[in-house]
């Protein structure tokens, strides 16, 4: 009997501890409101060692002259993401980089502020706002070195990193192995809305080989006017990397048909068109690796041709930007010094290649070269 009792104690306990875990574990899964504190700071100082002989590309070395050098941030990024509910999610980024105010100070801007309504339908997120768009999102995340260069599409002003408007991400499967993106927005990137047009984005990519492979396909389309005559980009693009613990390569290609966005240069009668269509291309190839534990190397090189159309024998020449094309490549290491913190020597060089038009000061081969001590460090709380 006594054993009965101790047997009947023993199970009555074993199920009030039971209990008691089941009571724990649906307690952990209530949902608590949570954010996180982010930022990173990239600067550098920068020596010109060459400079073109005629400025005209937009780079960010082009227009300053041999010898110049200086201490200056070209990034500084203060985001907080906070986690509403089981179903939303809000970030906020706020950005300085290298705008300045009619005195010459630093300005500060919203660069992102928006709100996901997470699984709105099975594996689609909905964003709402001023947002990340999927121009080149993965390949600049993938080629992870925006502390010295941007993705080339990005470099070209080929397209825009954030835009405000409403965008649906998807993923075909809950492994997140394929994916897509749908986003209509402004077109007028972190500026408020100015006409009535739209720029429509469109992005599928997927990561195989246990996400070593990574595959980005799509395009974009904005109208700027219809009236007197239809002005208008389209962009497509599409990106390859394989990506290991030691070695990566990536490779990124892009076309856009600019219509009718490019005028002449010189007066045309009235009875003829003064605008011509042009098709701006690119290509990348970038490679990283690591030399040791502290260690990593990384080198790139692009083309970059503003005009695939451009004719040197149209007595109406279009604008100087389309007369060169232009080779740029870069090289560095990356010391990381303490957690977070990199010290990155490097080397940036952009060639110009004239296309037998002439125009003073822009000689058969000119380039930009500049020597620069980059340091990049990153915050959490």
């Amino acid at each position: 009997m006594k054993r009965f009792q101790l047997i009947f104690v023993a199970l009555f306990l074993m199920c009030i501890n039971a209990y008691s875990q089941k009571d724990t574990a649906q307690a952990k899964k209530v949902f608590v409101p949570s954010g996180k504190l982010w930022g990173y700071v990239f600067g550098d100082f920068t020596y010109k060692l060459q400079t073109n002989s005629f400025n005209m590309s937009n780079t960010q070395y082009a227009s300053t002259p041999k010898d110049f050098n200086s201490f200056d941030y070209r990034r500084i990024f203060l985001g907080y993401d906070y986690e509403i509910s089981e179903k939303f999610s809000s970030a906020f980024l706020l950005a300085s980089e290298g705008q300045t105010a009619s005195d010459g100070s630093r300005t500060i801007f919203v660069k992102a502020a928006n709100l996901k309504w997470k699984n709105f339908f099975k594996n689609i997120d909905i964003i709402m706002g001023q947002q990340q768009t999927s121009t080149f999102s993965i390949a600049s995340e993938t080629w992870g070195y925006r502390t010295l260069e941007k993705s080339i599409m990005d470099m070209r002003k080929i397209g825009l990193s954030y835009d405000f408007g409403v965008s649906l991400q998807g993923r075909l499967s809950n492994k997140g192995d394929f994916g897509y993106s749908l986003m209509v927005g402004n077109g007028a990137g972190a500026k408020p809305e100015n006409d009535k047009f739209k720029k429509i984005y469109v992005d599928f990519w997927t990561k195989l080989l246990d996400k070593k492979l990574v595959l980005d396909f799509g395009g974009d389309n904005e109208i700027a006017q219809t009236t007197p005559y239809k002005k208008s980009k389209a962009t497509i693009k599409g990106f390859a990397a394989y990506q290991t613990a030691q070695f990566s390569i990536g490779f990124e290609v892009f076309s856009q048909l600019q219509k009718n966005n490019t005028t002449f240069s010189k007066p045309v009668p009235s009875t003829v068109k003064d605008t011509v269509n042009a098709v701006a291309s690119g290509i990348s190839l970038w490679a990283k690796g690591v030399i040791n534990s502290k260690v990593d190397w990384v080198a790139r090189y692009d083309h970059y041709n503003p005009d695939t159309k451009f004719n040197a024998n149209n007595i109406y020449l279009n604008s100087y930007s389309c007369v060169y094309t232009e080779s740029f490549a870069m090289a560095g290491l990356d010391f990381m010094v303490a957690k977070n913190v990199h010290v990155m020597p490097n080397i940036w060089y952009d060639k110009y290649a004239n296309r037998d038009v002439v125009f003073n000061g822009l000689s058969k081969s000119s380039y930009d070269l500049a020597a620069r001590l980059t340091v990049y460090y990153t915050f959490n709380k």
